[in-house]
């Protein structure tokens, strides 16, 4: 058995990957960066070493660094989790070397899957069905255009190492091909250090299936069933779930069998996923195998009943699969959806802020987070925040409870993709199975994520903060605590408050009597029929619940307060309203005219321009990272550059200005 458990990974996936551990008895090391040194993943460990560094490059990645925290703290085990080092050979022969196992399959397993050329030609050869191809780094010109002439367009040009859909771009026209090739290259060297590519056919709109595969160090190989995966934005998978709608019966023995033998073709051992796309007539074909435990993997422990971690770790101390892997079935159906700190309205721009409060829950439901309350998400890593997962007898009934819990959610001070998820879930053509890798193009996002609001809602969320702003003043106030908010002796006009939003801002109007009931509300002027309030009273820290009666409907709203800013949530969904200073400041002076702004918090990676440059309408001027993803900030018009207000490697947060473009004088 494993003594101790290194988990050279962060956020949910440490987490998971500790309970596991803590489960089996096994003691556990943590490592970190700067920025994760409050983590809950890092407090939940039995002991953590520090990496140093901001960036993956200067942490997570270093396999030395890794290494070393190992043997100083006596692990005699490293989960590498997913992504970083998961597929790296170099640190599952480190662990060879120095006597430490590591929990995935062999270096020599993860160098050939690692080259999705190499690992092509290896499935071909075991009779698994795979795409047309061709390796095209280095051709360019005729040479390029007859490569693809081979394939038959579209194609699809891929970066041979690395993944997480870095380095993919959709080719349907010769004249695209070049510029198509050389941007997958420049994202793949930047993000693998190998800016190899290749092209492969590209199907239109397929289904995006998978098959969780594990294998023993005796040569036992296991499937357990499929996920489908195909709803995706910018070839990531958002939703997945287990089994297929789209797999039969024969099907999936076809499917269960290619995976099988892709695993048996490479000697694999451990838990892995063999991913395929599938045609409507049944076709499926080779996409890759991700040598490590996937995002997706609670579906199938929710309709197994394993717990995949747990199998890693015993078939990597030599254990053979148990007889409950051997024989395993499927049982009720599970979907996921993966909450992102993102803004899917605005192109899915990463997030970044302090989540004030983080609460997911709901019947029958699981979620695998990363983060809590007062958890601090910073540009340096992927935006994920939680998986979420339902189980139940029915497809329909776990993406109803999934549905239910995220439209339920308690996710205050960082914009997150939930809208988008609940308008996925409820959609009528996700619930009747017709999904493929297009879906959110034929649906597009700004859409789905489109609530669905009842037209009082604005005026009441904007009555109830009020109300919870009034009953904290009132909590607060170090004299005369009984006397009512705005009380006279004559009482005359009403106390106001103004609320800004989504709706505008909205001036609220109320009045207490001398008993304390609430005798008027009103909102921009419009009284709310038949006002009562029923209770204004502290729902945990900085929270106050509001029972709230209007128009005869008795409703709860439950008001979290941060600064000038109250999060609503209640049976009208969720807003966030910030209160306007009764006695306002004097006007800041406008933003400078022709300052440009960063969209989004990030780092400076590059300043394409210099002070006094004339540049054309669409010049490129800064780039902006953050998440892995590069921003480009533009010229709105042609001009002359007057300012360059940042500098390369800076953080930036959105909304700053990074330069600013005046008119050229053409004098």
């Amino acid at each position: 058995m494993i003594a101790k458990l290194l988990v050279a990974n962060r956020g949910e996936i440490a987490r998971r990957v500790l309970r596991a551990a803590r489960g089996m008895g096994i003691a556990t090391v943590a490592v970190f960066s700067d920025p994760d040194r409050d983590a809950l993943f890092v407090a939940e460990a039995d002991e953590a070493v520090p990496l140093g560094g901001v960036t993956p490059a200067e942490s997570y990645l270093r396999v030395d660094a890794v290494l070393e925290a190992a043997e100083r703290t006596g692990a005699d085990a490293v989960h590498p989790g997913y992504g970083f080092l998961a597929e790296n050979p170099e640190l599952a022969a480190g662990c060879r070397k120095r006597g430490i196992t590591f929990v995935g399959p062999p270096p020599e397993v993860l160098a050939v899957l690692g080259d999705k050329v190499e690992a092509k030609r290896v499935m071909a050869a075991a009779g698994v069905p795979v795409l047309p191809g061709a390796e095209v780094t280095g051709l360019d010109g005729g040479e390029l255009a007859a490569a693809a002439e081979r394939v038959g367009l579209p194609v699809m040009v891929k970066a041979t190492f690395g993944g997480g859909g870095i380095g993919m771009r959709a080719v349907r026209e010769p004249a695209e091909l070049q510029a198509a090739v050389d941007a997958a290259r420049r994202q793949a060297g930047a993000a693998f250090g190998d800016d190899a590519v290749f092209l492969e056919r590209f199907l239109q709109a397929p289904r995006h299936v998978e098959v969780q595969v594990l294998a023993d160090a005796h040569g036992r190989v296991v499937h357990l069933f499929e996920r489908e995966c195909s709803v995706q934005r910018r070839h990531q998978k958002l939703v997945e779930e287990a089994p297929s709608l789209a797999v039969n019966a024969d099907l999936r023995r076809r499917l269960g069998d290619a995976a099988v033998a892709a695993a048996e073709a490479v000697g694999y051992v451990g838990a892995g996923t063999v991913e395929f796309l599938l045609e409507p007539g049944g076709s499926f074909f080779f996409l890759e195998v991700n040598p490590r435990i996937q995002v997706e993997h609670p579906v199938t422990e929710a309709v197994t009943g394993l717990d995949l971690v747990r199998l890693q770790l015993l078939v990597a101390t030599g254990e053979p699969l148990p007889d409950e892997a051997v024989r395993a079935t499927l049982r009720g159906h599970a979907v996921e959806a993966r909450l992102y700190a993102e803004d899917p309205v605005r192109g899915f721009l990463p997030q970044a802020g302090t989540l004030h409060r983080f609460r997911v829950e709901g019947p029958g439901v699981r979620v695998d987070a990363g983060v809590g309350d007062g958890s601090v998400v910073g540009v340096h890593y992927d935006p994920l925040l939680a998986k979420v997962i339902a189980h139940a007898p029915s497809r329909a009934e776990a993406a109803g409870l999934l549905a239910a819990a995220l439209d339920g959610a308690r996710l205050h001070g960082v914009t997150t993709n939930r809208d988008l998820l609940v308008g996925v879930l409820r959609h009528p053509a996700f619930l009747a199975g017709d999904v493929d890798t297009a879906f959110l193009e034929r649906h597009p996002p700004a859409e789905l994520a489109a609530r669905p609001r009842d037209p009082q809602a604005g005026r009441l969320h904007a009555a109830a903060a009020a109300l919870a702003a009034q009953a904290a003043r009132r909590a607060a106030a170090p004299v005369q605590t009984t006397i009512p908010s705005g009380w006279r002796n004559n009482p005359s006009q009403l106390q106001r408050v103004e609320v800004a939003g989504e709706e505008g801002v909205l001036a609220v109007g109320y009045r207490f009597g001398r008993g304390g009931a609430l005798e008027a509300l009103e909102v921009d002027g419009e009284p709310l029929p038949g006002a009562r309030l029923w209770a204004a009273r502290p729902a945990g820290p900085d929270g106050w619940l509001v029972d709230l009666e209007a128009g005869g409907v008795r409703r709860r709203f439950e008001v979290h307060r941060v600064g000038d800013v109250h999060y609503l949530d209640g049976p009208l969904g969720h807003a966030e309203l910030r209160e306007r200073p009764r006695f306002p400041e004097p006007a800041a002076a406008a933003a400078t005219k022709g300052s440009l702004a960063s969209p989004l918090p990030g780092i400076v990676r590059r300043v394409a321009v210099r002070p006094g440059e004339l540049v054309a309408a669409g010049a490129l001027l800064v780039v902006v990272e953050a998440m892995k993803l590069e921003h480009r900030i533009a010229a709105p018009t042609a001009g002359r550059v007057r300012e360059v207000l940042v500098g390369e490697g800076q953080e930036v947060d959105a909304g700053a200005p990074v330069a600013v473009l005046e008119e050229a004088d053409d004098g």
